[in-house]
């Protein structure tokens, strides 16, 4: 049976099921990221098993560098996964590959390609930082969420500043 859709009132599935678009005020690549991490650290502490979806290994060392750092409290136990037949044990990954939706409860989406399966996880958030270029990435990953049926909540923080 295929998973509910945010926004379908007719569906019986699980209702926990949601899928975010957060577009930031701030401009930098380095906004996006510590709103991630956020979402990230939050996902965690509700007991998801979360990953990052994005594109180079720089930056997954880059986020992998945030979530030692995140808190000076508390530690968020992950691993950067480069390829598909690495597995990760620990409940937070930085994927540089294709996630499968049997394996994670939330995505976080830096990745300029959404995952096949998009509206098979239970979590969803793409993350843009206020830059044309990378707008434009999202736009069309909405536009292919909403192909799949999906409608995102939009939060808009550029409204906020």
């Amino acid at each position: 049976m295929p998973a509910s859709k945010v926004g379908d009132p007719g569906t019986s599935g699980d209702r926990n099921q949601a899928y975010w678009f957060h577009i930031l005020a701030g401009p930098s690549p380095a906004d996006r990221n510590l709103h991630a991490i956020r979402l990230v650290d939050k996902a965690w502490q509700q007991g998801d098993r979360v990953c990052i979806l994005c594109d180079q290994y720089s930056h997954a060392e880059e986020l992998d560098e945030l979530l030692w750092n995140f808190s000076p409290d508390a530690f968020i136990p992950h691993c950067i996964v480069p390829d598909s037949t690495t597995r990760c044990t620990d409940p937070v990954g930085i994927l540089l590959c294709e996630p499968v939706a049997d394996d994670w409860d939330t995505v976080v989406i830096l990745s300029e390609k959404l995952p096949a399966d998009a509206d098979r996880f239970r979590r969803l958030a793409l993350v843009a930082h206020n830059d044309e270029a990378a707008l434009n990435v999202a736009r069309s990953q909405f536009r292919q969420l909403r192909a799949l049926g999906v409608e995102p909540r939009v939060h808009d923080q550029r409204a906020n500043r």
